[in-house]
């Protein structure tokens, strides 16, 4: 494994916070002093950031930070600068990435971010450190979704909604691996891509009849959904009897299950995730990591933009004209 030299930002750095919540007028950038390492902490020079959804519910209030200002951002990749035991199994100039910094430890939308051990893996030499940055949460939270809650096998039939956002593609390529037959949903420019991805058939999620183009194609064993306040109905109807259902989002904040006496019918099970509850998240980083080296597992990095540029990031999530992942190049 390669260590690099390090350009140090022990000292004075910049970072991106915010002091009240609302939109994306309220991030802006400040230069810092860096703090004293804590027990079993390491300092990381990022060498690029992850932008996810969640980053925004946490900038808007939806979800509480621990204090202001803060630091938006849960994925990073970049180089060890510092090590606080003697005893770590990292040395300074390792390469490495992570996530789930950003809800209980200030975040990675930073020149530099302190993260626990637990949170990060090495970044083996090939993968380039924009894509470890882009794939640790998607990756981990289809991962979780999949594998942990629905434990999905070879030959099963998965339905996973928006197969063209940041966890659906990785998911779709997972589930792929996995050998379960894939149904996804995306906007019609990202059909092809999603077959050569391993999905087997593709449906434009706005069609009227989406329900009906789904059913046709085999009752679901699986159901990976983001926005489980639209598609909850939907699922129980393709659904196939004892089918794991698994929520990774949604859009408003009561989410009902429709068609009830159909969903106990079938004996559902339905699970609610999130990613910031996985217990060892660097054993799943390094699952991932080896997908990659064995390119069984790819990211798709839509757009980059500077550290300063993180309120145009943020705004660009959103976009529909986008498959895969935004990040930050500090």
């Amino acid at each position: 494994m390669t260590t690099y030299p390090l350009r140090s930002t022990i000292g004075i750095m910049r970072k991106i916070c915010f002091y009240g919540y609302g939109g994306v007028e309220v991030l802006q950038v400040e230069e810092i002093k860096t703090r004293k390492l804590e027990r079993g902490e390491i300092r990381i020079k990022t060498e690029a950031i992850g932008v996810n959804p969640v980053d925004t519910y946490f900038r808007e209030g939806m979800y509480k930070v621990p204090r202001l200002p803060w630091t938006p951002g849960s994925d990073f990749a970049g180089v060890v600068e510092e090590i606080e035991s003697k005893k770590s199994d990292l040395k300074e100039g390792d390469r490495v990435y992570g996530t789930g910094l950003g809800k209980d430890i200030d975040g990675t939308y930073s020149e530099s971010i302190i993260s626990p051990r637990d949170n990060l893996a090495i970044l083996p030499d090939p993968i380039e450190f924009e894509e470890g940055a882009a794939i640790a949460l998607v990756g981990v939270t289809a991962w979780r979704a999949l594998v942990d809650h629905a434990n999905i096998i070879a030959g099963e039939k998965c339905l996973i909604h928006g197969g063209s956002g940041g966890v659906g593609h990785i998911a779709v390529q997972l589930a792929n691996k996995i050998g379960a037959e894939i149904t996804t949903t995306a906007r019609s420019e990202y059909h092809t891509k999603l077959k050569q991805l391993g999905a087997k058939h593709v449906f434009d999620y706005n069609e009227n009849n989406l329900a009906e183009l789904i059913e046709n194609t085999g009752q679901k064993n699986v159901i990976l959904d983001h926005r489980c306040d639209e598609y909850m109905g939907l699922n129980v109807q393709v659904a196939s009897k004892n089918a794991r259902i698994v929520g990774i989002g949604q859009e408003e904040d009561q989410v009902a299950i429709p068609k009830f006496s159909i969903a106990r019918s079938k004996e559902l099970e339905i699970y609610m995730m999130s990613m910031f509850n996985t217990p060892k998240i660097s054993s799943i980083l390094d699952q991932i990591s080896r997908m990659m080296l064995e390119e069984s597992l790819k990211v798709l990095v839509a757009k980059r933009y500077p550290l300063e540029k993180a309120e145009e990031a943020q705004k660009m999530i959103y976009s529909q004209s986008n498959m895969g992942k935004i990040v930050i190049i500090p």
